[in-house]
């Protein structure tokens, strides 16, 4: 199960922001987001490591390294 640290996330406003944003994404579901580590985790059938950095970016989050 892949997973990208996000920083900068403050509330659960932040946690439902990334939920939303990532499940939005083609080919990844089950997205599961953790405010206490800032990890969000998910099943993705294809991945593309740079759309979910950017993805997450452009909300206003700082990611790490999909994983």
């Amino acid at each position: 199960m892949p997973s990208i640290e996000v920083k900068g996330m403050s509330c659960n406003h932040c946690v439902m922001n990334v939920t939303k944003t990532l499940s939005a994404m083609p080919g990844i579901k089950n997205v599961a987001v953790d405010l206490a580590t800032g990890l969000a985790t998910f099943d993705a059938a294809a991945l593309d490591p740079k759309a979910v950095r950017e993805a997450i970016a452009k909300i206003g989050f700082e990611p790490g390294e999909v994983k």
